[in-house]
C-alpha cells in the first residue's frame, strides 16, 4: 500500500459515470487510468468498446461527428450504422456479419453488424495483482434463431502501459450460427497526421478495389487531410504473431498492436485522409469486410456450432520516448 495516498484513485484506478443530454443521455462508460499515463473510456452501451483513448494526456483514437449517440437511435437500414458510428479507438464489429450491407441465406444485414450497438448486461471490475481487471457480457440471441454471447475482459497494467483486450463468444443455441469479427481500431489526430509511421508486416497486399489499387504503393503513408478524400481499404496477409505499430516521432508516442494470426486471421488498413473524416483503421478480423455473402460465396465464413466457443485475444503496448 501506498502510504502517502488516503485512495488509490487519486493515482489510478476505474470510475463509473453516465452521461447527460442529446442523442448520449444516460448511457453509462467506465473512466479507467493506470497511473503510468494510460486513460480511456469504456462504453458501457455500445459493447464495452474503448470510446477515448490517450497517453499523456495526447488522444490516440478518431471520434467521429455524430459523438456519443446512444443504441436506442441505433439505424440497422443500409449504411444508418454510420449516423451512430462514434468510431473511437474500438468499435467491433458482428458478430453474425461484418462489413457491407447484403442479404445471406435469406437474412438481410446490416452495414458491420449490430453488436456494437448492443449493451453489455453485467460489467465488474477490480484491482488484483498490479492489473485492473474489466469484465463484461454482451448477447446476441434471438427466439427462434442464433443465440450468442461475448464474454470480454480488459486487463491494464499498473506497472507499464499496457492493455489486453480478451473476448470469448459462445453458442449457447442448439444450431450452428455464423461468427464474424472485426476490430474496427481507428487512430485519429494528433497521433494521425502526416508524420505518422504505420508499419505492418505484410507478406502481401490486396487492394479492396481499383481505386485503391491506383495508390497501392503509398498504403502505408500517411497525408495531409483532403477535401473530397476517397477511402482506400488495403487486405495485409499476415502470419504467426503479428505485430502492428503506429508512431508519430514529432510527438515521440505510439502503440504496437499484437495478436495470433492464427486466431484472426485477416488484417484490413482502412486509410481516410479526409478533411474531418480524418481516420486510419488498423482492423483484425477472422473475415474481410467485404459482407458475409461474399465470405460465403468464397467459402471462407467461419462458424460456430451448438455449445462451440472460440476466443481472440489483443494485446497493446503504449510507447512514450523522452
Amino acid at each position: 500500500m501506498n502510504r502517502y495516498i488516503g485512495h488509490e484513485s487519486q493515482l489510478y484506478g476505474v470510475e463509473e459515470m453516465r452521461l447527460v443530454g442529446g442523442r448520449a443521455d444516460s448511457m453509462r462508460i467506465l473512466q479507467v487510468r493506470n497511473g503510468k499515463g494510460l486513460e480511456f473510456t469504456l462504453s458501457l452501451d455500445r459493447c464495452a468498446d474503448i470510446s477515448r483513448l490517450s497517453l499523456g494526456g495526447v488522444n490516440f483514437g478518431y471520434f467521429s461527428p455524430c459523438g456519443y449517440v446512444s443504441p436506442k437511435y441505433y439505424d440497422k437500414e443500409g449504411n444508418g450504422f454510420l449516423k451512430s458510428f462514434t468510431a473511437g479507438f474500438l468499435t467491433t464489429c458482428g458478430l453474425l456479419s461484418v462489413g457491407s450491407p447484403c442479404v445471406d441465406n435469406g437474412e438481410t444485414l446490416p452495414l458491420h453488424g449490430t453488436v456494437s450497438n448492443t449493451p453489455a448486461e453485467s460489467v465488474n471490475y477490480q484491482i488484483e495483482n498490479d492489473t485492473i481487471h474489466i469484465k463484461a457480457v454482451m448477447r446476441d440471441a434471438t427466439l427462434f434463431s442464433h443465440k450468442l454471447v461475448l464474454e470480454r475482459e480488459y486487463l491494464v497494467s499498473l506497472s507499464e502501459n499496457k492493455l489486453s483486450i480478451s473476448d470469448r463468444v459462445k453458442n449457447i443455441g442448439s444450431s450452428e450460427a455464423p461468427l464474424q469479427m472485426l476490430y474496427h481500431f481507428n487512430v485519429g489526430y494528433p497521433l494521425l497526421d502526416e508524420n505518422t509511421i504505420l508499419n505492418i508486416p505484410s507478406e502481401e497486399v490486396t487492394p479492396r478495389n481499383a481505386h485503391a489499387a491506383e495508390d497501392i504503393e503509398n498504403c502505408l503513408v500517411m497525408e495531409k487531410p483532403q477535401r473530397d478524400y476517397e477511402e482506400r481499404c488495403y487486405y495485409h496477409k499476415l502470419s504467426g504473431i503479428a505485430e502492428i505499430s503506429v508512431k508519430n516521432p514529432k510527438l515521440k508516442k505510439g502503440f504496437t498492436m499484437s495478436y495470433d494470426s492464427a486466431s484472426l486471421g485477416y488484417f484490413t488498413e482502412w486509410k481516410m485522409m479526409g478533411e474531418y473524416d480524418y481516420v486510419l483503421g488498423v482492423e483484425p478480423g477472422n473475415t474481410l469486410p467485404d459482407g458475409r455473402d461474399v465470405m460465403r460465396a468464397k467459402g471462407l465464413l467461419e462458424t460456430l456450432k451448438a455449445g462451440e466457443e472460440k476466443s481472440h485475444t489483443i494485446t497493446f503496448r503504449f510507447t512514450e520516448e523522452k
